[in-house]
């Protein structure tokens, strides 16, 4: 395995998406992915750039979201591994790449759960996620029209596949989240 360097796979992620809004999603799903990396005894930088690269091709190609970035990583002679990661979190959406390796089944799960979370800490006084509570996110994961754009279905399969509960991985993507709040943009008024 080639691993990629973080530095490169971020100048990768922003020669793709100048949006804000994308970059800090990355930056969301890489702190996320490299929380469950630790909590796993992998390794945090490839589960990291894998979350960073994982929206690559969506500000520019949204209609062929995944199949353009494979197209790019393979010219750019990528490692396999991120690639298929990649593919493996658009399965059953855009891919039909299943999620295998424990890395897959992180990044399947918690990409939609950030935009969630991500969300959830907007309506909060604080705007952080530094005093957000998983009853919290739970509340809002079952009001269906709050963040309705959330796939609240991948998530659930996603904490079946790794064999965790809802509170669980609520639990540590709000705590992958809280080691970069600040670079996300989710401090807030803490």
């Amino acid at each position: 395995m080639i691993k990629l360097a973080r530095e490169e796979a971020w100048e990768l992620l922003t020669e793709y998406n100048q949006s804000d809004a994308l970059q800090k999603h990355a930056l969301e799903v890489e702190a996320v992915m490299v929380h469950f990396a630790g909590l796993s005894g992998e390794d945090e930088e490839v589960w990291g750039v894998a979350g960073l690269l994982h929206d690559l091709d969506y500000e520019r190609f949204p209609e062929e979201h995944c199949r353009k970035a494979e197209e790019i990583l393979r010219e750019r002679g990528v490692d396999e591994l991120y690639i298929r990661a990649m593919n493996a979190h658009g399965y059953g959406i855009c891919t039909q790449v299943k999620p295998e390796s424990r890395m897959e089944q992180v990044l399947y799960t918690i990409d939609e759960l950030t935009g969630l979370i991500h969300a959830a800490c907007l309506m909060r006084p604080s705007r952080s996620v530094l005093d957000l509570e998983v009853k919290s996110v739970k509340k809002k994961f079952k009001t269906k029209s709050f963040a309705a754009g959330v796939d609240r279905e991948i998530i659930l399969k996603g904490c079946e596949m790794l064999g965790m509960t809802l509170d669980e991985v609520i639990g540590e993507t709000i705590e992958g989240m809280r080691k970069k709040a600040e670079e996300i943009g989710l401090k807030g008024e803490l």
